[in-house]
């Protein structure tokens, strides 16, 4: 449940990443490095790769500590844990309400952007180039969840579809939230 939330979390943060003033691609792909704090300070780190496409469609590929895959089109979210053999479904039921995101997004003197959308706080940086640098919240769990985005790649053209649905293995058990 940990895994849904916070990834609910991050999926709302892309949608709202066209929100006032940030210039985002139509696509884009990136390493990234995310670290969950816990309120009792305990932090994991997770390595892998994130695209991004067409306002909706993400693709988080992990590959450190624990090999998984994470889908969504914006109304479902597919889990693909590889170390667990098993892919999980989801349908995202949280209503989003884009053009109050879109209104609550404000660029701060330093060049940052802020937000505040359903009670939680985010904070955005860009690189020197305008591209996403870094994401930092609190996710549903009160956890801090920073996001470092490493070899930023805009791209002006969408995805295909395929590339961005996870590989769902026959042989996985299939668990259905």
């Amino acid at each position: 449940m940990k895994t849904k939330n916070l990834l609910i979390s991050i999926l709302l943060f892309f949608t709202f990443l066209n929100a006032g003033g940030l210039k985002m691609p139509i696509a884009f792909e990136s390493q990234f490095v995310q670290e969950i704090v816990s309120p009792s300070k305990k932090k994991i780190t997770y390595t892998g790769k994130v695209k991004y496409s067409k306002r909706s469609l993400l693709k988080w590929q992990y590959t450190s500590p624990t090999k998984k895959e994470v889908c969504t089109d914006g109304k479902e979210l597919v889990i693909v844990d590889h170390d667990l053999e098993q892919i999980s479904f989801y349908t995202i039921n949280k209503g989003f309400n884009l053009p109050a995101v879109l209104e609550s997004a404000q660029k701060q003197k330093n060049g940052s952007f802020t937000a505040v959308y359903q009670k939680k706080n985010y904070y955005i940086n860009l690189n020197a180039k305008g591209e996403l640098a870094s994401i930092v919240y609190n996710d549903d769990l009160d956890n801090l969840v920073s996001i470092r985005f490493n070899s930023m790649k805009y791209v002006n053209a969408p995805f295909p579809n395929n590339t961005m649905k996870c590989i769902l293995p026959q042989a996985y058990d299939i668990i259905r939230g």
